[in-house]
């Protein structure tokens, strides 16, 4: 069985259980307290060089970083894909995507915004401006993308997808730091309707068996 290793609130393994969960493959969750600095001991390094969640482990094999793992997944169970058949559109859904693990994900994240507080001292007000600066560039480019004739019910056709994985934690993590959506009707109806299924549901993080 697959385990995943991961923190409730951690955004990028918040898209691997939607993947998991999509694709219907059975896993073990495992939690890693960031809080308590379990993704510091060795124990978790020897899974995890870098020290992050999430971690996903497949027999003998152990992956890092989600992007590596979605992808992954896409390969190893093909089953159920998140990825659309053409190019183009897996072009389009892994933009989409990257826009969120790449260019919003790394500057909002748990260490970076400790880093921005403790390190540099700024304020809880100053960190929420930050926060939503970065989130808001983000949403803007996608929001005109859904706009272009290639989105249907979702991101990208009338399934989910790796933009769902991706798009949904991110907006979850938008409310916890007070970001107003309401100027992303496209992106709200997509996130309505992610988290009104099942899949969804169960990847919510109030629903991990760390969150209590």
């Amino acid at each position: 069985m697959l385990a995943l290793y991961g923190y409730y609130r951690s955004s990028a393994a918040y898209r691997l259980r939607i993947a998991l969960n999509l694709k219907g493959l059975e896993y073990e969750n495992i939690p890693v307290s960031l809080l308590a600095g379990e993704h510091r001991n060795e124990e978790y390094l020897k899974l995890n060089a870098q020290g992050l969640v999430p971690a996903l482990k497949d027999g003998g094999l152990t992956l890092g970083q989600s992007m590596a793992i979605l992808e992954y997944l896409e390969e190893t169970r093909p089953e159920v894909p998140l990825l659309p058949a053409d190019a183009a559109g897996r072009a389009r859904v892994r933009q989409i995507a990257n826009i969120i693990a790449c260019d919003i994900h790394p500057l909002d994240n748990l260490r970076v915004l400790k880093y921005l507080k403790g390190d540099l001292g700024i304020s809880d007000e100053a960190k929420e401006i930050w926060y939503r600066h970065w989130i808001r560039l983000g949403f803007e480019a996608i929001e005109a993308m859904l706009q272009d004739g290639a989105s249907g019910r979702y991101c990208h056709g009338d399934t989910p997808t790796m933009a769902e994985a991706c798009l949904i934690p991110q907006l979850y993590n938008a409310r916890r730091f007070n970001t107003p959506l309401d100027e992303f009707p496209t992106i709200l109806r997509i996130e309505e309707l992610c988290n009104s299924q099942d899949p969804f549901i169960r990847a919510l993080p109030e629903n991990q068996p760390d969150a209590s």
